[in-house]
């Protein structure tokens, strides 16, 4: 049986992996799928596919985007979530912030550089006309636990998340959410190390046929609304918002997106360069 090794983060997005994988529908075609939970995020699974720790990762566009072009020996095989990932803007709750303005200049909590939080920071900054070098300020704390240390403990003042994540956050009143930041591109993609592309494209293309049957379902599935609240403690009320906002993708990432990620990524100074599609993904 083939060992596969695959990352992400433990959030709602990626509850279709956990269904096939307790339905065994990957040992049925003789593959050992493991998955890996990364609290931190969308850098600590760039290291895990350059270290060989993972093959696979469901990632954040930008970030694999950015890791690919510094050296990181992976593809973008297919995009994952199509719609945007919509960036709740945290600050504590007692914080004297209450506006965007208020939080120029000042400290961003960021799960470590290169990662999603890091990189939507320079895109939050873009879009207020923020000076990005005067105005940007960081702050590693790691993970969602470390932020709200890092916030409660006035280490950093605002924190950038996914908002339906840290919702239940904001409902206990330890964060307050300022303002909503979504990513300009589908917010996730597969991507896999080059080296089992090459060793193991069939499995490749089976595993992906079991994970995107279930994603053209998953909306379907009889009480997904309260699954999927129960299991990552949320209200019924945000998850069904949350399904309404969100749809998943069988597709490869197309070139107009691949363009206007980079573009972006390079006007920002966050990538010394822009490189090819075929560099950036691999069709099966």
């Amino acid at each position: 049986m083939k060992k596969v090794n695959i990352g992400g983060v433990p959030e709602h997005f990626n509850l279709a992996w956990y269904l096939t994988l307790k339905n065994g529908e990957y040992k049925a075609e003789d593959i050992n799928l493991r998955w890996h939970d990364y609290y931190g995020g969308t850098g600590e699974m760039c290291k895990g596919l350059r270290s060989g720790d993972i093959d696979m990762a469901v990632i954040l566009t930008e970030g694999i985007v950015k890791d690919i072009i510094a050296g990181n020996p992976s593809k973008i095989v297919q995009t994952f979530v199509e719609t945007p990932l919509i960036w709740g803007i945290h600050v504590a709750k007692d914080s004297k912030f209450k506006t965007i303005e208020d939080i120029k200049g000042t400290r961003a909590a960021i799960s470590r550089y290169g990662s999603g939080s890091h990189l939507m920071a320079y895109i939050n900054a873009k879009n207020h006309d923020w000076n990005l070098e005067k105005d940007l300020n960081f702050e590693v704390i790691k993970n969602l636990d470390g932020a709200v240390k890092g916030l409660t403990d006035g280490d950093a003042d605002y924190f950038m998340w996914e908002k339906f994540t840290t919702k239940p956050l904001v409902d206990d009143g330890t964060f307050r959410r300022i303002d909503n930041c979504p990513s300009p591109w589908p917010c996730f993609v597969i991507a896999v190390r080059e080296e089992f592309i090459e060793n193991n494209n069939n499995d490749l293309i089976t595993i992906l046929q079991i994970i995107n049957q279930t994603t053209t379902e998953f909306k379907s599935i009889p009480s997904i609304d309260r699954t999927i609240a129960n299991r990552y403690e949320q209200e019924l009320e945000d998850v069904q918002e949350w399904l309404s906002l969100t749809e998943w993708s069988q597709d490869i990432i197309d070139k107009k997106t691949i363009e206007n990620v980079q573009k972006q990524l390079f006007d920002l100074n966050i990538i010394p360069k822009k490189i090819s599609y075929k560099d950036l993904t691999h069709i099966l």
